[in-house]
């Protein structure tokens, strides 16, 4: 099997990668993540002229209609710059949602003015309580009157989505990374049948209450109420929970590729550090037992990037399996905590500082460890699976 990227792949990370480097040294990135937004507009606009922002959506949606591998080189890179853009959460995983589960209207309409850049989403799933990989909803929704759902339409502004069946929402999403600054929202819910639906929202509609805030790694998010709040169903509403489950597979194969660029990057500046930092006379890189653990990180990362490529492989075989996004989430997560651990240790005060990027990576680290599941979800997920193999038999 050839691992090796083709050229066209090697031409499009090469060409993020450079325009990342142009728009993001720590200085500036700390700069940017302080703003009110939290990213930068102007990057974004670049990124859509690129194509990067419609990669993943088929080309009568507007997009380019590249594979999983192409997005997973893209995500690799961001992590490698802790670029602040909110690709994952504004465009690739909502916009999964709504180009398997969506109406040829609602795909064209969205989908091209997300790859434009135009256009943000946000995939509002998560509640307070509530934890990976389960189900339960609390946020319901209600079948709404053509009659009312024009009443509520209206006194939504010209905005409002029309053109499917109507509803309104009740319930609280918490978090909802990027929830902020979405233009539209994709929300689940349950229907009156106790299925899970899927439902487009304007986040400016009567009836919902967006409370923003800063998380731990310098990104956003937000807490969403909805009150009654007027919605669109996505698509026929069939089959909604196994839509989610494959559009969150994509998300974990994504945030294993953003968690290797992370860990390179915290890998070269531990070992540039040791190079250069001397202690009683000579470079750090001197002693044995720190070169011993810096090949220790090494060691780590190249088996996350083994199950990362495992998980990107499956998914453009079409394969979408849970089990194996847990295998790759699980080890990856370890091995992002190894590495970030032993780069704040090796750095020393440095590594904890504000000013010095090392940090930054290893909060990143963190925080994608614990989205969409952390190591115990995960690892209860694998230990619930044991009984379905068979064993061997000498």
């Amino acid at each position: 099997m050839d691992f090796e990227l083709t050229d066209e792949q090697v031409m499009l990370r090469d060409t993020v990668r450079d325009l990342l480097a142009r728009n993001y040294d720590p200085e500036t990135r700390l700069k940017v993540t302080d703003t009110d937004l939290g990213w930068s507009r102007e990057v974004w606009r670049q990124l859509a002229e690129l194509g990067v922002l419609g990669l993943s959506f088929a080309e009568e949606d507007g997009g380019v209609g590249a594979g999983p591998v192409e997005t997973m080189v893209v995500l690799e890179e961001v992590g490698r710059r802790l670029a602040p853009e909110p690709i994952l959460d504004a465009v690739l995983l909502p916009g999964e949602l709504i180009a398997r589960a969506g109406s040829a209207e609602q795909r064209q309409r969205i989908l091209s003015e997300v790859a434009a850049g135009g256009k943000l989403l946000a995939f509002a799933h998560a509640e307070p309580g509530i934890r990976w990989p389960s189900t339960e909803l609390a946020t319901q929704a209600v079948a709404v009157s053509d009659s009312a759902a024009a009443g509520q339409a209206a006194s939504s502004g010209p905005d409002a989505a029309t053109g499917g069946d109507s509803y309104t929402l009740t319930g609280v999403k918490n978090p909802v990374p990027h929830g902020d600054c979405a233009d539209e929202l994709v929300v689940s819910a349950l229907l009156p049948s106790g299925a899970i639906g899927l439902f487009l929202v304007a986040p400016d509609a009567n009836g919902v209450t967006r409370k923003p805030y800063r998380t731990l790694d310098g990104q956003r998010g937000a807490q969403l109420e909805f009150a009654s709040a007027p919605a669109e169903l996505l698509g026929d509403g069939a089959a909604a929970a196994e839509t989610v489950a494959a559009a969150i597979g994509y998300a974990q194969a994504s945030l294993c590729a953003e968690s290797i660029g992370a860990m390179e990057e915290a890998l070269r500046l531990t070992a540039e550090y040791l190079k250069t930092r001397k202690q009683f006379g000579v470079t750090l890189s001197k002693f044995q037992t720190l070169t011993q653990r810096a090949a220790n990180m090494y060691t780590s990362l190249e088996l996350a990037r083994s199950m990362s490529l495992y998980a990107t492989a499956a998914m453009a075989d079409g394969a979408n399996d849970p089990v194996i996004a847990s295998r790759a989430r699980l080890q990856v997560g370890r091995a992002a905590r190894h590495v970030g651990q032993e780069a704040i240790q090796m750095h020393g005060g440095i590594g904890v500082t504000a000013e010095y990027p090392v940090g930054h990576y290893v909060a990143r680290l963190t925080a994608i460890e614990r989205t969409l599941g952390g190591g115990l979800e995960h690892l209860r997920l694998l230990s619930d699976r044991v009984g379905e193999y068979e064993l061997p038999e000498l």
